[in-house]
């Protein structure tokens, strides 16, 4: 039966980033950079959509538009799937954050802020499972997590004047948001790009070449 050398250790079907674990190698650094530029750019023609007909839609109730936030949190999720190690959501999130205020957006040099808020909480999904386990399930819970720490700053920053039934009833709607678009969706991006081969030389590439090699 042929098989595939492995990135790294094998853990009940996944396989994990080569050991040791804060041992970045010169691909994944670029990888995380990639991704983020990516994203980043991605955000920035997002916000023009956010910023242009969704806000258009003139909601009566705002926190709905919380609803439309989980786009933002794809890159964390992402960049923690594909590269597996400590840093890298918080890394790729904050990367597309500067790229996108880079290029000039209505939010300028405080979307680093919201990268950054965005990517402890990706992170912190990851470390909870110490970065053994990257099925949908903690993808999900990445794209959850991405949202607390920017709901305070958003809150605190942009929503002052709303009362304080709307501010709570905003953070479940970025919660919502952030599971099915970041994390459902991140998972889904992550899946492709392995299935596609653009990810053989990082772990879910290879859990793809491992299946076939069956």
């Amino acid at each position: 039966m042929p098989t595939t050398k492995s990135t790294g250790a094998t853990r009940a079907g996944t396989v994990l980033a080569t050991r040791p674990l804060l041992g970045w190698r010169t691909v994944d650094l670029l990888t995380i950079a990639f991704l983020g530029v990516a994203f980043g750019v991605a955000y920035w023609g997002y916000g023009l959509l956010y910023n242009g007909p969704i806000s258009a839609l003139g909601l009566a109730f705002q926190p709905l538009f919380g609803l439309f936030v989980g786009f933002w949190f794809i890159a964390g999720v992402v960049g923690g799937l594909v590269v597996r190690r400590p840093g890298a959501a918080i890394a790729c999130e904050l990367i597309a954050a500067t790229v996108s205020a880079l290029f000039g957006n209505q939010w300028g040099v405080t979307t680093i802020v919201s990268g950054l808020a965005q990517g402890i909480g990706a992170e912190l999904a990851f470390a909870i499972f110490a970065y053994k386990a990257f099925g949908p399930a903690v993808a999900v819970l990445a794209g959850a997590l991405s949202a607390p720490l920017e709901w305070v700053y958003e809150i605190g920053a942009y929503f002052t004047d709303w009362a304080w039934a709307w501010k709570l009833a905003y953070l479940p709607l970025m919660v919502v948001s952030g599971v099915v678009i970041a994390g459902i969706g991140g998972w889904l991006l992550t899946r492709a790009l392995a299935e596609a081969g653009a990810l053989n030389p990082f772990p879910p590439g290879q859990e793809v070449l491992e299946r076939r090699a069956v």
